[in-house]
């Protein structure tokens, strides 16, 4: 996968504001507000910054956070984990691959098959219906 490398500024013109402050800056949508919280539309979940495929609604389950949960990404490499220490907490933070932008933090307590639950902002996704 070729990463996409651009200037934070050029990410400013491109995005909403709500958007440039969860993915760029590494920002959190507040619980229960975000547009895909509790879709059931079948497709597939692809990054709002550059549009890389990252989740498929076959793997979206209700986590009861707040925010769509996913127990696996539709393939291997498309998201990016880093250690994330901030707000006095010890957490993993997911990123896309491509274009590092932020989407959310994966924790261990989700249901089988993978036991995670990659906990993801609404507004760094963009559905594409089946």
């Amino acid at each position: 996968m070729e990463k996409i490398d651009k200037p934070l500024e050029a990410w400013r013109d491109e995005l909403s504001d709500a958007q440039f402050h969860v993915c760029r800056l590494g920002g959190t949508e507040r619980a229960f507000t975000g547009e895909y919280h509790d879709s059931k539309v079948p497709g597939i979940y692809h990054c709002a910054c550059c549009d890389e495929a990252l989740f498929d609604s076959d793997a979206k389950y209700d986590s009861g956070s707040g925010w769509p949960s996913y127990f696996q990404p539709v393939s291997a490499g498309v998201i990016a984990e880093k250690d994330d220490f901030s707000h006095g907490m010890q957490r993993i933070e997911v990123k896309c691959a491509k274009c590092d932008a932020h989407l959310g933090h994966v924790f261990p307590d989700g249901p089988r098959p993978t036991g995670l639950r990659y906990c993801i902002n609404s507004v760094a996704l963009k559905l594409v219906p089946r």
